[in-house]
C-alpha cells in the first residue's frame, strides 16, 4: 500500500460553507417578495476545497442550483451522485455537449457555434437541452454581443417551438462588482434589464434571470434577480475586502493550511537565507523550513527580503504564537521563516500558513496581499499534492475521493 504521508494539510471546514450559503441564501431572499434562489460556484475543484465535498456541503446550506465552468467539473458531480439543479458555461467546440444533455446538465452558450453544437446534440439524443443564453453587458468577456442577440435568440426559440431546446436563463457577468458604486454596474444592469426583456419578446421560457456574483449578492440587492451565483463567499472570504472582511458579511473561511516544521536550526548572524540570499540573518537566530513551495501553490511572488515582508505564518501557540513572514525566497518545495533567537520550537511542529483569522493567524487574504493578488488565487492554487481533510461533515463522514481524505496525513 502506498503511504499517503505529506507533511502539510489543508482543513476543510464543510460546515464553515454550509452556514456561508445558509448566510448567502438569507441575503438573496430578504423578504416573501424578494425571492432568489443560490446558485453556488463550484468551479476550480471548489475554489480548491474540493469539489464534491463543497458542492455537497453548499446543497446542504441551502444552494438549489450549482455551478461549475468547466464540462469535465459537471459531468464529474453527476458521477459522484450530486442531483441539484447544475448549470456549466465555458466550452469550445468539440465541447461534449451530449453527455452534458443525458446527465440533465443546464448548458450556457455565448456564441452561435455553441447553440448549433447543443441543438446537434439535443437532436441525437432526444433529450431537450435546458440553455442558459450568455449576455456580454460590458465585462467584455465571454457571451454574446448586445447587438447580435437579436439573431442568437431567433436561432434558438426557433429551435425551442421544435421542442430542440428550452431557453430557461439568460444571464450575464460584472466587470467591477467589488466597486458598488462604479457607474459601470448600473450600465451593466441596464443593458441587462434591455437583454432580459429582449428575451421575453421573443419568445424563451426564462426560469432564471442572473447576473450577481459574491460582490453583488453582498453589497447590490438591485442585482438578485432570480438566482444569485456567489463563489468565493462560498468559502468564507470576503470578494470586497476594502469594503469588509469575512465577519462583516457573517462569513466563515473555510480552509485552512497547515504544515509541520521540517527542520530548525540554529544560525550565525550574516548567513543567507534560500535561493539568491535575498533574506540575510541580522543575528543569531533560529530558522524554521516549511515543506511546502509554489509546487504546492505558495506564491513566489511572497518570497521575503530587503523592504518586503515574506508571506504570513503562524508559529507556536497560545501566548507564545507569533505570525513572522517568509525568510527569503519561496522555493519549489519549501519556505523558510527566521523564528528568532529565542525559539523554542522544534521539528514536527505544527504552523499555519493561513486560516480563519480568528486567533489573529493569518488568513487568505494576507496571504494575497503579500503576494499582490487575490485571495481567490491563493485557495485555488493549492496544490493537488496537498490533502484536503475533511471537517464538520455529515453523520456519516465527510465525502472522500481523489485528492481527498477524511483523516489527518500520517504523522500530523
Amino acid at each position: 500500500m502506498t503511504s499517503r504521508y505529506f507533511p502539510a494539510r489543508a482543513v476543510v471546514d464543510l460546515g464553515a460553507i454550509r452556514s456561508n450559503v445558509t448566510e448567502l441564501a438569507r441575503r438573496a431572499a430578504p423578504s416573501a417578495d424578494r425571492q432568489a434562489q443560490v446558485l453556488a460556484v463550484v468551479k476550480a475543484d471548489g475554489y480548491g476545497h474540493g469539489l464534491v465535498p463543497a458542492a455537497r456541503a453548499a446543497v446542504a446550506g441551502g444552494a438549489t442550483w450549482l455551478g461549475a465552468a468547466q464540462a469535465q467539473e459537471a459531468l464529474d458531480l453527476r458521477a459522484a451522485g450530486v442531483t441539484t439543479r447544475l448549470l456549466t458555461w465555458l466550452a469550445a467546440p468539440g465541447a461534449p455537449y451530449a453527455e452534458l444533455l443525458r446527465a440533465d446538465v443546464d448548458v450556457s452558450v455565448a456564441d452561435v457555434w455553441a447553440l448549433d453544437a447543443v441543438v446537434a446534440a439535443a437532436r441525437e439524443t432526444g433529450r431537450t437541452a435546458r440553455v442558459h443564453v450568455k449576455v456580454d453587458t460590458g465585462l467584455g468577456r465571454n457571451g454574446v454581443m448586445p447587438d447580435e442577440l437579436g439573431d442568437v435568440l431567433a436561432r434558438a426559440v426557433q429551435a425551442q417551438s421544435e421542442g430542440v431546446l428550452e431557453v430557461v436563463g439568460i444571464w450575464s457577468h460584472l466587470a467591477l462588482a467589488d466597486e458598488p458604486e462604479h457607474p459601470s454596474v448600473l450600465a451593466q444592469a441596464e443593458a441587462f434589464d434591455d437583454a432580459v426583456r429582449l428575451a421575453e419578446r421573443a419568445g424563451a421560457h426564462l426560469e432564471v434571470r442572473h447576473l450577481a456574483n459574491s460582490a453583488a449578492t453582498l453589497t447590490a440587492p438591485r442585482l438578485h434577480y432570480d438566482l444569485v451565483r456567489p463563489g468565493l463567499a462560498v468559502y468564507g472570504l470576503s470578494p470586497v475586502p476594502d469594503l469588509g472582511g469575512p465577519g462583516d458579511y457573517g462569513l466563515v473561511p473555510a480552509m485552512t493550511l497547515e504544515a509541520r516544521l521540517a527542520t530548525v536550526k540554529r544560525v550565525p548572524a550574516g548567513h543567507g537565507v534560500s535561493y539568491g540570499h535575498r533574506y540575510t540573518t541580522t543575528e543569531d537566530t533560529v530558522l524554521g523550513v516549511v515543506p511546502v513551495g509554489y509546487a504546492d501553490g505558495v506564491p513566489r511572488h511572497a518570497s521575503g527580503g530587503p523592504g518586503t515582508t515574506g508571506g504570513p505564518v503562524r508559529v507556536g501557540s497560545g501566548a507564545t504564537a507569533r505570525t513572522l513572514g517568509v525568510a527569503g525566497r519561496v522555493c519549489m518545495d519549501q519556505v523558510v521563516v527566521d523564528l528568532g533567537p529565542a525559539a523554542t520550537e522544534a521539528a514536527g511542529d505544527t504552523v499555519v500558513l493561513f486560516g480563519s483569522g480568528a486567533d489573529g493567524g493569518p488568513t487568505a487574504q494576507d496571504w494575497a496581499d503579500a503576494a499582490g493578488t487575490i485571495s481567490y488565487e491563493i485557495t485555488t492554487r493549492l496544490g493537488a499534492r496537498v490533502p484536503r481533510v475533511y471537517v464538520g461533515g455529515p453523520e456519516d463522514g465527510a465525502p472522500t475521493g481523489q485528492g481527498e481524505t477524511s483523516e489527518p496525513p500520517t504523522g500530523s
